[in-house]
């Protein structure tokens, strides 16, 4: 091979970020699938791509979706810097989700939900500050009080659960003024997606009264990407999936924003 000339200085920043940070922040992240840590590959190495972006090691707490269900979520949650749900399928854990974001919401920590992670935390909204008692996802509850989270009248007849789901990568349009389009600095992103349920239409007036800001949408259809809390010190979720689009020199914003917050929980701003 031809000789070249090799600049490693961004490597090299790279690398003194991670030997020697700065700060140190403690992120839960509340799956169920945490067992198995490399079915969660991805979000680890973007949040350790965030930590760089602030000079902070990330320290991932790993904490079993059903055990919060079941005892209970502040023994499991408390003295946290941040909390995020990742996405996941099928209904096992999903209370303890929902109990960990309304925590989040409640105490003020910064949260960060991904995919099932905004869909638990319109559910957790709608039951808790909107009245709607027993509001759930179709996915959990096929026939639920209030079906905040459902399918689209088209995925209904779907028997062939192969590529039938929303794959790829689709454009949002950002709400000006939000914490979303502040965090991108544009007002329209394009974000990769794996997913089959949407957050319904009907209910977003309820939500919206009360608070809750949709933030970002899919022009094509009006429908859900960004969910924010615009009184909270930091609460964001998607529908997309951000992590695949981060890179050690190159953060996604989402998430070197969320360890900033996390940061400015502790004190460490």
């Amino acid at each position: 091979l031809p000789e070249r000339a090799s600049d490693l200085a961004r490597w090299e920043e790279i690398v003194r970020r991670i030997k020697s940070p700065r700060h140190h922040v403690r992120i839960g992240v509340v799956g169920k699938y945490v067992e198995v840590k490399d079915s969660y590959k991805s979000l680890y190495e973007a949040l350790t791509h965030g930590g760089i972006a602030h000079e902070a090691a990330v320290e991932v707490v790993w904490l079993d979706a059903e055990r919060p269900g079941r005892e209970g979520v502040a023994g499991h949650v408390a003295g946290l810097d941040g909390i995020l749900v990742p996405g996941g399928f099928g209904d096992r854990g999903i209370e303890g989700k929902v109990q960990a974001i309304r925590y989040a919401r409640e105490e003020r920590v910064p949260y960060f939900g991904i995919c099932l992670g905004m869909q638990c935390a319109v559910i957790e909204y709608a039951r808790h500050v909107c009245g709607l008692a027993g509001a759930n996802s179709t996915e959990f509850d096929p026939r639920p009080a209030h079906n905040v989270v459902d399918l689209l009248p088209e995925q209904r007849g779907i028997t062939d659960k192969g590529g039938t789901m929303r794959l790829g990568l689709y454009p949002i349009t950002l709400a000006e003024g939000s914490v979303a389009s502040r965090v991108f600095g544009a007002g329209a992103i394009q974000e990769r997606h794996r997913h089959r349920y949407e957050v319904n239409n009907d209910y977003l007036r309820e939500p919206e009264k009360h608070g809750l800001r949709i933030s970002g949408i899919w022009p094509a259809k009006g429908l859900v990407e960004v969910v924010e809390l615009p009184d909270h010190p930091w609460f964001v979720a998607g529908q997309f999936h951000p992590e695949f689009r981060s890179r050690p020199w190159d953060p996604h914003p989402l998430f070197a924003a969320f360890i900033r917050a996390a940061l400015d929980h502790q004190g460490k701003g």
